[in-house]
C-alpha cells in the first residue's frame, strides 16, 4: 500500500503494491466477486468525451490547485493497515520528498516489519520473508517512476499517451476512464468520478518479489490536510487479497532527509 507526493496515499498505494505481495502470500486467496459492468451512457459517444488533460486539471483544481501542490517539498503520512482475510492488522508510516525519495514501514502483528524503500538511486526491501533485497532492472525502473513526488500532477511527460476511453462504473460510481501508457509501454488505468472530478481509483500493473501483480486500488473519503484533500481510506485487491488501507495523520516539508538513507542490512549488500 502506498501514498502519493502531495497526495501520500498514492505513493502508499504503489508501494503497498509491491509489498502487497508479501503480504496476500500470507493469506487465503480469494477471486474478486463478479460485478456486471455498468454500460457507459448512451447519450455521450466517444467524440464527445473529454480530453485526460481536462479531467486531470480538474482533479488537481478539486484538491487544491497545482500551485499549492508545488508548494511543498515532503510529506509524512501515518495510519493503520488492515488484510482482513488473513486477520491481520497493523500500522502503516509512509515518508516522501522530492524528487522522488519514498520510505514505507508496515509493522503487522505476528507477522514483524516490512520496509520499502528509495533514496533517489537505491531502491530495497526488507521483509521477514525475503530479507534485505536491492531493486535492480524493471522494479528499479518501476520504484523510480512511482516515488515522482509531483507525480500526481500527471506532467504531459510522465506518459507516452494519455486518453480517456469511456465512461465506466468504478466502486458503484460513474467514472471517466483513463488509459495512461508509460513510455515502457506498459499500462494504468486511472479513474475519475464524474461529479466530484476526484480521482476514484486505478487498475496498476507492477513487478514485485512475487512476480508481476495487478492491484486494483479504490480511493476514498477525502479530508483536508492543511490546503490539500487527500484520500484518507484506501481499499486495494491484491492476488484475489484485500488490504485496507486508513490515514489518520499527514504533515508536510517536516521530513529530514536522513530517513531515507538505506538501513545497514542493505548497504551491505552494496559492497
Amino acid at each position: 500500500m502506498r501514498a502519493s507526493v502531495v497526495r501520500p496515499v498514492r505513493i502508499v498505494a504503489l508501494l503497498l503494491l509491491c509489498a502487497g505481495g508479501s503480504l496476500a502470500a500470507r493469506g487465503p486467496q480469494f477471486p474478486p466477486p463478479a460485478r456486471p459492468p455498468k454500460a457507459a451512457p448512451a447519450m455521450q459517444s466517444t467524440a464527445e468525451l473529454p480530453k485526460a488533460r481536462e479531467v486531470i486539471d480538474r482533479h488537481i483544481k478539486a484538491v487544491g490547485g497545482r500551485e499549492t501542490i508545488r508548494a511543498h517539498s515532503s510529506s509524512h503520512a501515518t495510519g493503520t493497515i488492515a488484510v482482513p482475510s488473513a486477520g491481520l492488522s497493523g500500522t502503516l508510516e509512509v515518508f516522501a520528498a522530492r524528487p522522488n525519495s519514498t520510505l514505507l514501514k508496515i509493522v503487522l502483528a505476528g507477522v514483524g516489519e516490512v520496509q520499502e524503500g528509495f533514496d533517489g538511486r537505491i531502491g530495497w526491501s526488507i521483509s521477514a520473508m525475503t530479507g534485505p533485497t536491492l531493486l535492480e532492472g524493471r522494479q528499479l525502473e518501476q520504484r523510480k517512476f512511482d516515488s515522482d513526488f509531483y507525480g500526481d500532477l500527471v506532467e504531459d511527460n510522465r506518459y507516452k499517451s494519455m486518453t480517456v476511453i469511456e465512461i465506466a462504473e468504478f466502486d458503484g460510481r460513474q467514472c471517466y476512464k483513463l488509459r495512461l501508457i508509460r513510455h515502457s509501454g506498459e499500462e494504468d488505468l486511472h479513474y475519475y468520478d464524474l461529479s466530484t472530478g476526484l480521482k476514484a481509483g486505478s487498475t496498476t500493473t507492477r513487478e514485485t518479489p512475487m512476480g508481476t501483480v495487478t492491484a486494483t486500488t479504490v480511493e476514498s473519503d477525502y479530508r483536508r490536510f492543511g490546503k490539500l484533500l487527500q484520500p484518507t481510506k484506501l481499499t486495494q485487491r491484491v492476488m484475489g487479497v484485500q488490504q485496507v488501507l486508513t490515514v489518520s495523520s499527514i504533515e508536510y516539508d517536516s521530513v529530514d532527509r536522513a530517513v531515507f538513507e538505506p538501513p545497514a542490512p542493505i548497504k551491505a549488500l552494496l559492497k
